[in-house]
């Protein structure tokens, strides 16, 4: 673990303490739901499962693109 700087105040002891063991517990517990994921075999979505590409794909400018605009896809 990195070392910790305080950058303002100065916090007593048991203060210290205090977010120290948050941030280890959050640190901990991240770490223990990316085992689970990799045990689980947790992988990418699969592309069928996307709900991005039912949307329409990007207008992107272009020549005559003022001209197409209104034409049915």
């Amino acid at each position: 673990m990195s070392p910790i700087h305080v950058l303002h105040g100065q916090p007593t002891p048991e203060e210290l303490a205090t977010v120290l063991a948050v941030v280890q517990a959050r640190a901990a517990a991240a770490q223990a739901a990316a085992e689970a994921a990799r045990r689980a075999g947790a992988g990418p979505a699969s592309p069928w499962n996307d709900r991005s590409r039912l949307l329409r794909p990007a207008v992107r400018p272009g020549v005559n693109a003022w001209r197409t605009s209104g034409w049915a896809h």
